[in-house]
């Protein structure tokens, strides 16, 4: 359980990370971070770094499309954890 939630800080820093450097980009009028690879950070467990990125950067905040693909992956990312949470964590008295 440990590696799993020590993933989860990995890839929340370099999503972050990804948030800022695209800010940056955008700023200067450079060539982005596609939005694809944002979502695919976000998926494979950086979204808490990602919101935390959004909120530091105030990056992505506007987009619509963008914020309901986080908050699906958020969501999906929630009941996964409950999921495991009551699969494993909960005694069921058997």
């Amino acid at each position: 359980m440990k590696w799993f939630a020590l993933s989860y800080l990995v890839v929340s820093l370099i999503t972050f990370v990804f948030y800022g450097v695209d800010k940056r980009r955008a700023r200067r009028g450079e060539l982005r971070v596609p939005e694809k690879t944002l979502h695919t950070l976000e998926l494979l467990g950086g979204w808490p770094g990602a919101w935390i990125g959004q909120r530091v950067f105030r990056h992505k905040t506007q987009k619509l499309s963008f914020r309901l693909v986080f908050w699906a992956i958020v969501a999906l990312h929630l009941s996964l954890w409950a999921w495991l949470i009551y699969e494993y964590a909960i005694p069921t008295g058997d």
